[in-house]
């Protein structure tokens, strides 16, 4: 199986290398990226096959990454569109709907819509996919198991649940590093150097969150059961409530959804 990555970004460079550390094999992989110092990275470190243009080669396979961002995706496939016959294309870009990606690909209607998140990066991403109504179970088979190669896989049925997706995960690592900065500022006024107080953001939130990945007890319990009557956790906690952070945190991820959606519209607008 040929795997063709239109874009050789840090999101193609993460499924690469999860695909090269699961065995397969660089022969087996080409990457289109016209930034001629990212191919030269790309085949120094995994020794795949890297061209500045889609040529017949690069479409002469099974699997076709779109991996370039929303907004240059149109020109970007113009050079295959009409070309594909039985490619399974696999979009990690957000923002683009499926049936705006087949109309750009000439009808190619082989489609699976992934949203990935940037800790794919290390390999603890979680994705969310959407198969276009073409795709059959063995594709879809395809499409997880390349996508697993950088973290857990998630499958929505409805692709207008893909915007929340987007909002939850893909924007996600975003609200987790703006609690982590917001907790890590804390620590500095409180009196701690700066190593020490990135130690205590960046640890406590990765220990709790291990802890909630492997208690078999809900969120709310395990917040309760570290939060004593009358004690520092319920004085903070009381406090995040009077500020409404919770509902500041939802009304976010509303925000997030709501632009999603907007941004599907402009990219597929013509």
């Amino acid at each position: 199986m040929k795997i063709t990555f239109i874009g050789g970004g840090n999101m193609a460079n993460a499924l690469i290398g999860g695909l090269r550390r699961q065995g397969y094999s660089a022969a087996g992989i080409q990457v289109v990226e016209p930034q001629e110092a990212q191919c030269t990275v790309l085949t120094d470190t995994y020794g795949v096959r890297c061209v500045p243009a889609i040529d017949a080669s690069a479409l002469n396979c099974e699997i076709l990454v779109l991996a370039v961002k929303p907004q240059v995706m149109k020109e970007a496939l113009k050079p295959a569109a009409g070309k594909l016959t039985n490619q399974l294309v696999i979009s990690i870009a957000a923002g683009l709907r499926i049936d705006v990606l087949s109309r750009w690909l000439g009808g190619h209607r082989l489609i699976v819509r992934t949203m990935p998140n940037t800790p794919a990066l290390i390999s603890a991403g979680l994705t969310g996919l959407c198969a276009g109504a073409d795709v059959d179970a063995e594709a879809r088979n395809t499409a997880e198991k390349i996508l697993s190669a950088v973290g857990r896989t998630l499958w929505v049925e409805e692709e207008d649940k893909m915007d929340a997706v987007t909002a939850l995960s893909g924007s996600g690592p975003g609200y987790v590093f703006y609690f982590i900065e917001a907790l890590e500022k804390s620590a500095l006024e409180l009196g701690f150097d700066a190593p020490t107080a990135r130690l205590f953001a960046v640890e406590t939130f990765l220990g709790a969150a291990k802890l909630a990945e492997s208690s078999p007890e809900t969120i709310s319990i395990l917040r309760e059961r570290v939060t004593s009557k009358g004690g520092t956790t319920a004085a903070a906690l009381d406090s995040f409530s009077a500020d409404q952070v919770a509902e500041a945190i939802h009304r976010g991820v509303l925000a997030a959804e709501a632009r999603g959606r907007e941004l599907c519209e402009l990219l597929g607008a013509d």
